[in-house]
């Protein structure tokens, strides 16, 4: 691992800060739930709550062992080759599944809590090897936070709760932005030469703008454009407003996390409340 530098990135520091916030938030859903709601199917089904508490446990330890040991992680993913995809990530559902509810939070308490300690000593432009390309530490956190949102989208989903949308997800939405010619290119897809303007707001009014001269254009809520990117929702079931073939498509093969192309949610017909 190699240590960071005196007076660590300040933008690394508000990403850890916020990446402890989005665990934090989830834990609040997940602590009190009766022991049969653990195992609520989710929108991902079969994946029940216990699940996807499990799967994010057990990534956050294999980030921590990304800046660790790369080595170790490296040997992971050739076992990933070994053993087939559905099979790898089978076994930490196969875990969770052995446990007790509190003792499925407990693993993913500690496995995150050790990650934040790994990434705050961590320079913030190492290159981490990863399921895909390697990231950056500073991306690696924003990923980190991005499935911790999304996967707790299903699990609130799943529940029939709300959490109001944050600041963070900004952060978020940079990684979708980032991950335009991926989300084309992981299909076999050129991707298209022109970028797309994307203006997302909060709904207390805090905004942002990427590509601010593109001719295409995305605009609406950031959770919206998460959602979407995430594979959350289907682009017809949000409020975005997508002008232009390139901005459309964009939106239709979306995807921010790595691995192969995800399946996408299918369109519900339904438009968000809020």
């Amino acid at each position: 691992m190699t240590a960071g530098r005196s007076g660590q990135n300040v933008a690394v520091q508000e990403l850890l800060s916020d990446l402890a916030a989005e665990h934090l938030s989830l834990d609040g859903v997940v602590a009190t739930l009766e022991p049969a709601a653990w195992d609520l199917v989710t929108p991902a089904a079969p994946w029940t709550v216990r699940d996807q508490i499990s799967h994010l446990a057990f990534f956050d330890e294999m980030a921590a062992q990304s800046a660790l040991s790369p080595e170790a992680f490296m040997a992971s993913i050739n076992s990933m080759a070994e053993q087939g995809l559905e099979a790898y990530m089978d076994r930490p559902l196969r875990r969770g599944r052995d446990m007790e509810p509190g003792q499925v939070l407990a693993w993913w308490r500690d496995a995150r809590a050790a990650m934040l300690d790994v990434f705050a000593l961590v320079e913030p432009d190492a290159r981490l090897p990863w399921y895909g390309p390697p990231m950056r530490a500073r991306s690696s956190l924003v990923a980190r936070m991005m499935e911790t949102w999304a996967h707790g989208r299903d699990i609130t989903d799943a529940l029939g709760v709300t959490r109001p949308p944050t600041g963070r997800l900004f952060h978020i939405a940079d990684l979708g932005v980032r991950t335009f010619r991926f989300s084309f290119e992981n299909r076999g897809i050129s991707a298209p030469e022109g970028r797309v303007r994307v203006a997302l707001t909060l709904p207390e009014g805090d905004s942002r703008v990427w590509n601010e001269e593109a001719p295409d254009s995305i605009t609406g809520p950031v959770e919206d454009f998460c959602l979407v990117i995430t594979q959350r929702r289907h682009v017809d079931d949000t409020t975005l407003m997508v002008e232009g073939a390139t901005a459309r498509r964009w939106m239709e093969l979306a995807q921010v996390f790595a691995g192969p192309p995800g399946p996408g949610r299918p369109v519900s017909g339904s438009l968000p409340s809020t």
